[in-house]
C-alpha cells in the first residue's frame, strides 16, 4: 500500500493510520484536494497570483457587480466540468465504511458530493447556485448563465482565460455587460461566502457539532489560511483529539498536529483511510 513512497513518507503515513484506526475521524479540506481536478488553488501548487474579489468590494460597486459575473461567466465552466480525484474518492469510501463521520469542506466545488459523499457541510457554499441578496431567493447557477447569456448576446464563450478557485477567470469585461438584477429591485450573489464575509451562524454551530462529536481530525488539502477552518481545528485541539494534516506545503495548524504530512492528497489518502 505504501510500497511507492518514500520510507518517510511512509512511516508518517502508518502513524496517520494508527492515530486514526478505532476512532471515528471528521475530515477538513481545503482547495488542495481539487488541484488535481484542474481546480486551481490561490496558495498551493498552481495557486493563482492575484487577489480574490472580497464582500464588501461586490457588495459596495455596480461594476465590481459586472467584473465578477462576465468573468465568472467564462470561469464557471471549469468548475462545472471539474471531476473528483482519488482523494475526493478516498474519502467518499472511507464515509461509507464509517471509518468518517462527515467531512467539512472549505471548496465550493461540490466535488465531494460528485465522488458519492453524503454527510458534507460545504463551510463556504457551493457555486452552482445563486441568491438574491434582497428577498433570497435562489436558484441554479445555470439558470443564471442563461440569463446573463438573454441579457448579453453578444458575449462569446471561448476566450483563453486564466482560471481561479471561485470560479472567476481573467477577461476583460466586455462593452455594455449587463448583469440581471431580481425582480425585488436588489441583485444576486454567488451563494459562497466572499474573501471578509462571515460564515452564516448556523453553519458555524453545525461545525462546531460535528468537530465535538469526532474522534480525530484530518485535515486534507488546506492551508488553514482562513480562519473558519483554522478554528475548528484548534476547538479539537483543545478538546485533545489528535489532529493528522495531510497537505502540499505548510499550514496554519502544524504546531498542533500529531502527525504532519508534506504531500498530495491524491495520493495519499487512500493509504491513510485504507481505501
Amino acid at each position: 500500500m505504501t510500497d511507492s513512497l518514500s520510507p518517510a513518507i511512509s512511516y508518517s503515513v502508518e502513524r496517520a493510520r494508527e492515530i486514526l484506526a478505532n476512532r471515528t475521524a471528521l475530515i477538513i479540506t481545503g482547495a488542495g484536494i481539487s488541484t488535481d481536478s484542474g481546480i486551481p488553488d490561490y496558495r498551493g501548487e498552481g495557486r493563482v497570483q492575484k487577489h480574490p474579489l472580497t464582500f464588501d468590494e461586490f457588495m459596495g460597486s455596480k461594476s465590481n457587480q459586472a467584473r465578477y459575473w462576465a468573468r465568472s461567466y467564462v470561469g464557471w465552466n471549469r468548475i462545472a466540468s471539474a471531476n473528483p480525484n482519488l482523494g475526493h474518492q478516498a474519502i467518499a469510501d472511507a464515509e461509507k465504511r464509517g471509518v468518517i463521520s462527515s467531512v467539512i469542506t472549505q471548496n465550493v466545488d461540490g466535488l465531494h458530493q460528485k465522488a458519492g459523499s453524503r454527510s458534507v457541510l460545504e463551510l463556504h457554499g457551493r457555486l452552482d447556485r445563486v441568491l438574491c441578496v434582497g428577498c433570497g431567493d435562489s436558484f441554479s447557477r445555470l439558470e443564471m448563465d442563461e440569463r446573463i447569456a438573454e441579457a448579453n448576446p453578444q458575449l462569446i464563450r471561448d476566450f483563453s482565460v486564466e482560471f481561479s478557485p471561485d470560479g472567476d477567470a481573467e477577461v476583460e469585461v466586455p462593452e455594455g455587460f449587463t448583469v440581471p438584477d431580481c425582480s425585488c429591485g436588489s441583485h444576486y450573489k454567488p451563494d459562497v461566502v466572499f474573501f471578509g464575509e462571515q460564515v452564516p451562524k448556523p453553519r458555524v454551530a453545525d461545525a462546531e457539532s460535528r468537530v465535538a462529536a469526532a474522534e480525530a481530525i484530518l485535515v486534507a488539502g488546506s492551508s488553514l489560511t482562513v480562519n473558519s477552518g483554522l478554528r475548528l481545528v484548534k476547538r479539537a485541539v483543545a478538546d485533545e483529539k489528535p489532529v493528522v494534516i495531510v497537505n502540499l506545503g505548510p499550514t496554519r495548524a502544524d504546531e498542533f498536529a500529531s502527525v504532519r504530512i508534506n504531500g498530495s492528497t491524491t495520493d495519499l489518502l487512500g493509504a491513510i483511510l485504507g481505501w
